[in-house]
């Protein structure tokens, strides 16, 4: 993040982004957001509901009797004071429905090596929760300096390698940081990615009955984290210019005209128990990619170290037989 795109709040100093609508610390309206990031993102005045288990801030319909955090089950939900909060510019909706999320599980559970054989058929699926978490996308524009050791050498180099260097521009569309204070950045690319092109007006979304996180990053912490994801994407892409064999690829990256915008992106949590242990995943509402915890097979491991043993112990009595003779 430079230096020109951060502020100070006119009431309680905290440092606020330039893009951003109001300060995050205090509430007070920033009279300096640009005019873009007023058209990008819209603030409000409302009720929220914070988990006193994971610390989440959600956003329900008035009319739920019993109030659950989604992402870790707690039904100790207390009401938050009136705050201002970040509304979404857009809204990805949902694909996947109950049913489909739940065969995308069994599914998963049915595959990979090290799963217990009646993984799939012996879990019982608990909480399934459709909930709209916040994310940061950011647009960016890259004008890239690079250097790098190149192999082979030409033939007028005494040494294997020799130095090059060049020039590398590019832009990236929907780079995404959770705004969510619960979701982790690893999380978050564990589900990736969305095609956000398909996004909606919140207008044309029913927001009313649907839970959904608010905002809890704000964008001046959530543009570090978008650089921080722009960079290793540029030094891979230089490396791919450097003449055969490449070695101490640098890169020296100017990001320019990055924007960030406000959306929600549906995202499907499922709770399972297997033999009184309670795993939880995460599904991509529009793709239904999946990612999370699964039952191990410790059977299948003790299979195998047996097997193991069993060879080197044979080994071992062949290999003394021919030392004897």
């Amino acid at each position: 993040m430079t230096l020109e795109l951060t502020q100070r709040c006119g009431v309680c100093r905290c440092y606020i982004d330039q893009e951003d609508l109001f300060c995050a610390n205090c509430g007070t309206e920033n009279p300096e957001a640009d005019t873009k990031a007023k058209k990008l993102a819209h603030a409000a005045t409302h009720d929220s509901f914070g988990c006193d288990g994971c610390g989440a801030s959600m956003s329900y319909d008035a009319s739920a009797q019993a109030l659950r955090c989604p992402f870790c089950g707690s039904t100790q939900m207390t009401k938050r004071k009136v705050s201002r909060s970040i509304l979404p510019s857009s809204v990805l909706q949902f694909s996947l429905d109950r049913d489909r999320a739940e065969k995308v599980l069994r599914e998963w559970l049915s595959t990979g090596f090290w799963r217990p054989d009646d993984a799939a058929r012996a879990s019982t699926i608990g909480k399934i929760t459709s909930i709209y978490v916040p994310y940061w996308v950011f647009d960016a524009s890259t004008d890239t300096q690079w250097t790098a050791d190149s192999s082979p050498a030409p033939y007028s180099c005494r040494g294997d390698w020799y130095p090059v260097s060049g020039k590398h521009g590019q832009t990236y569309r929907g780079v995404l940081v959770a705004g969510s204070s619960v979701l982790t950045m690893q999380e978050t690319q564990s589900i990736s990615p969305f095609k956000i092109r398909a996004a909606l007006d919140p207008s044309q979304v029913d927001l009313k009955n649907m839970t959904y996180e608010e905002f809890r990053v704000p964008r001046k912490l959530a543009r570090p984290q978008a650089r921080g994801t722009i960079e290793p994407l540029e030094r891979q892409s230089c490396a791919q210019l450097v003449p055969n064999r490449h070695r101490n690829v640098r890169v020296k990256v100017r990001i320019a005209d990055m924007q960030g915008y406000p959306m929600l992106l549906p995202v499907w949590i499922l709770a399972y128990r297997y033999k009184d242990k309670v795993f939880r995943v995460l599904i991509n509402g529009q793709s239904g990619k999946i990612a999370g915890t699964a039952p191990f097979s410790y059977t299948k491991l003790g299979v195998i170290m047996l097997v193991v043993a069993t060879v080197m112990i044979t080994i071992g009595v062949i290999a003394g037989l021919v030392a004897m003779q």
